[in-house]
C-alpha cells in the first residue's frame, strides 16, 4: 500500500521532505463520495513511546470491520509543522499490516491546513496513494470567521489569502472542526465525508476509535 518513505533525523531535512513531496498531490480529487470503508487513524504517547492505530469502519453503518496498532519508542522529536515524521513510520506499519484497504483515510490532524501546505494527511496520501482527509480539534493555521450555529454550516479557513481549509460545524451549537484535504480528495467532498462520520458526537466516529485504540494500546504496552 505505501511507498518507501524518507524518515528525516533533523528539522532541516524534514522540512525538504515536505517540499519535495508536496508537488505530488492531488488536490481537486474529487475522491469518494460514499466509500465503502473509512479508516481512522491516532496516536498516542506516553513520554518517548507511543502507540499508533488504525481503524477500519464500514462506510454506511460505522461498525468497526478491523484494527490494528503499532507499539514502540518515538522516532522523531516534537517540533510544530514537523508532527508527521513522529507519527508517520508507526502509522504506515500499521496501515500495512492492515488485510482490508481503505477507500479513505481520515487524519486525527492537517492537510494542506498547515504552514508549508503539507500536514500529516498531504503526507499520508503521498505515500499510500490513497484519499485522504485531516480533520483537526483546534486551529493551527489561518484565519476564519466562526460559522453558522447549524450542523452543516462552515466557514473559509483561509492562510495567506488562499483557502487551505474549512472550519465546520458537525453538531448544532457545538465547537467546530477543521477539515482540511490531504490527498486526492477535495475540500466539498471532504466535508460531506466528515458531515457522513458524525451524526451523533462533534469529531468523527473513526477519531474516535482510534482515539481509543491508540490510548488502550499505550497503557498495555506500558504494563
Amino acid at each position: 500500500m505505501c511507498t518507501s518513505p524518507v524518515w528525516p533525523s533533523s528539522a532541516a531535512e524534514a522540512e525538504a521532505v515536505q517540499e519535495a513531496l508536496r508537488p505530488r498531490l492531488d488536490l481537486t480529487g474529487p475522491g469518494p463520495l460514499r466509500p465503502s470503508t473509512v479508516a481512522g487513524v491516532d496516536v498516542a504517547y506516553a513520554g518517548d513511546r507511543l502507540a499508533a492505530a488504525v481503524v477500519v469502519l464500514d462506510g454506511t453503518s460505522l461498525e468497526v470491520l478491523e484494527q490494528v496498532t503499532v507499539t514502540g519508542p518515538v522516532a522523531f522529536g516534537y517540533m510544530p509543522g514537523l508532527l508527521a515524521f513522529r507519527e508517520l513510520p508507526s502509522l504506515v506499519e500499521a496501515l500495512e499490516r492492515l488485510t482490508l484497504t481503505p477507500e479513505l483515510i481520515v487524519c486525527d490532524g492537517y492537510g494542506l491546513a498547515h504552514p508549508r501546505r503539507f500536514g500529516l494527511a498531504c503526507h499520508l496520501g503521498v505515500l499510500t496513494g490513497l484519499p485522504t482527509i485531516g480533520v483537526g480539534k483546534t486551529p493551527f493555521v489561518g484565519t476564519f470567521d466562526e460559522p453558522g450555529l447549524t450542523r452543516g454550516s462552515w466557514s473559509e479557513l483561509r492562510l495567506d489569502g488562499d483557502v487551505v481549509g474549512r472550519v465546520l460545524r458537525t453538531r448544532d451549537g457545538v465547537r467546530p472542526v477543521f477539515v482540511s484535504v490531504g490527498d486526492r480528495m477535495d475540500l466539498e467532498t471532504a466535508c460531506h465525508n466528515v458531515l457522513a462520520l458524525t451524526p451523533r458526537h462533534r469529531l468523527p466516529e473513526t477519531t474516535r476509535a482510534a482515539d481509543r485504540l491508540c490510548r488502550r494500546a499505550l497503557a498495555d504496552s506500558l504494563v
